[in-house]
């Protein structure tokens, strides 16, 4: 356990680490918590890989935090499968290990089903794009002398349909519910992120997974203006809502703290451990099922 909880801030969590030396990749730098994160580990000094949708939008957020000396901006839409396998090499190219690999980027509740590669788009961009980007750059992540992975989850994976992930409906022909299939993709993220901690438990390369907490952010632009509007009008009569530093703490907490070095195929709140949210995290046959269904989806753009 850690002395941090739900009102640390990203720059607590890191206070007094030099990253001096080390990379980071962050999915996702162009707003929310993925620009805090992106900000707060160029402040300590690391490099960042920070990807947007477009090289351009990406490397206007590196400019916003004052990070352009400690990043390299690389567009990555993560629907847009052969520019992820393209984005890749392009990682590949700068030449060195990656010692963060922060799976932050994603998209809540759009109100109309959408294909993405034959997916509901939720399941495509939230755990099948970042699934293949993985696939792809894991062997930077072990060249590292202490690689991590760290994927965005949320409490809302417990809205995931019976059984779990419903491999007959993933393009929602049998039935499109956005909050359901969002909290299928969230489930996905969480169990990729278990399933990778098993696979790599010989090697020095961790992974967990994490929900935020809930705050104010553009991950739910998909949604209409209006119901966008209103529903950040009624989130500041909540007590729980986060501001967006500490919301982003626990990946960055995940992503750099030094006790952290051996804990692997976890899910985090509030940067710590706690007792998985659903059965489903426990379920290991379903972890290797998706990793496997997965695999066959995306085969085509695997290395």
């Amino acid at each position: 356990m850690s002395p941090f909880g739900p009102d640390s801030t990203a720059e607590e969590v890191t206070e007094g680490l030099d990253l001096t030396g080390r990379v980071a990749l962050v999915t996702g730098t162009t707003s929310g918590l993925g620009l805090e994160t992106l900000r707060v580990l160029a402040l300590r000094g690391a490099h960042v890989i920070a990807t947007g949708r477009t090289r351009e939008r990406a490397a206007e957020a590196c400019a916003e935090v004052g990070a352009t000396e400690r990043s390299t901006p690389v567009g990555l839409d993560l629907e847009d499968w052969p520019g992820i396998v393209s984005a890749a090499g392009e990682i590949r190219a700068l030449g060195r290990p990656i010692d963060m690999l922060i799976c932050n980027a994603g998209i809540m509740h759009p109100q109309d089903l959408r294909l993405v590669n034959g997916f509901e788009q939720q399941f495509a961009i939230n755990h099948l794009g970042h699934f293949i980007l993985c696939n792809r750059l894991i062997d930077l992540v072990r060249d590292a002398p202490q690689g991590r992975v760290v994927v965005v989850s949320s409490q809302l994976l417990r809205a995931a349909p019976q059984g779990g992930i419903d491999f007959t409906n993933l393009d929602g022909s049998r039935g499109f519910d956005t909050a359901q299939m969002y909290g299928q993709s969230k489930l996905a993220n969480a169990l990729f992120a278990i399933e990778l901690a098993r696979r790599e438990s010989a090697t020095a390369v961790t992974s967990n997974t994490l929900h935020p907490g809930v705050a104010n952010t553009n991950l739910d632009r998909a949604r209409p203006a209006w119901r966008r509007a209103l529903s950040r009008l009624l989130s500041f009569r909540h007590d729980y809502v986060k501001s967006i530093p500490a919301a982003a703490a626990t990946q960055v907490y995940l992503a750099t703290s030094p006790a952290l070095s051996t804990t692997s195929g976890y899910y985090f709140e509030d940067c710590n451990p706690v007792v998985s949210p659903s059965a489903y995290l426990e379920d290991a046959g379903l972890a290797a099922e998706l990793w496997k269904r997965s695999e066959e989806f995306t085969s085509a753009y695997l290395a």
